[in-house]
């Protein structure tokens, strides 16, 4: 808590009468990173009301941009990520938060995936396993990033998911 409230300039008093204990600021901080991404998917996925939809290859694309973004893919912030994934199966908390951010994604993705399966009219297409398997690829190119930065760049991680959404939708992404 120190470190902590000495890196954000304040003072102890202030962050244990805000949080009351390391435990609960490290549940906001995973509260606060999760709200973000979320913020920025769903941005993406559910247009605000009186703007105008995109079309569903567009939202591919935004979708895929998002994901592999600067803001997404920060070191530092996939850093945070793995950490509370790593520290999940032993803290209720933390599971409980990562596993509802991953089943709003999942839900989210399936959607989408749903509706270009029935606009392209793709046969033997199953949402739920094309988005499993999408985002298992994303979890796992962000994880590259963080680990081997030399060894896949953000352009090649896109090229590489880009790849996978042109298999399974060629008439959305050329």
């Amino acid at each position: 808590m120190q470190l902590v409230t000495r890196e954000a300039g304040l003072s102890l008093g202030i962050a244990n009468l805000h949080f009351q204990s390391k435990e609960n600021l490290l549940a906001e901080t995973l509260r606060h990173v999760t709200k973000e991404y979320n913020d920025g998917l769903l941005a993406i996925l559910i247009p605000e009301s009186g703007t105008s939809q995109a079309s569903l290859a567009d939202t591919l694309e935004r979708l895929l941009d998002f994901q592999l973004s600067h803001g997404v893919t920060q070191r530092q912030k996939m850093a945070v990520w793995f950490a509370y994934y790593g520290e999940a199966s032993a803290r209720p908390v933390y599971q409980k938060i990562c596993s509802s951010s991953d089943r709003l994604s999942m839900q989210k993705v399936e959607e989408l995936f749903a509706a270009v399966i029935n606009e392209g009219h793709y046969q033997d297409r199953d949402p739920q396993q094309l988005a499993t398997g999408y985002l298992a690829l994303i979890d796992g190119l962000w994880l590259n990033l963080l680990i081997a930065p030399r060894v896949l760049t953000k352009a090649r991680g896109k090229g590489l998911a880009r790849a996978y959404l042109q298999q399974a939708f060629p008439k959305h992404l050329s």
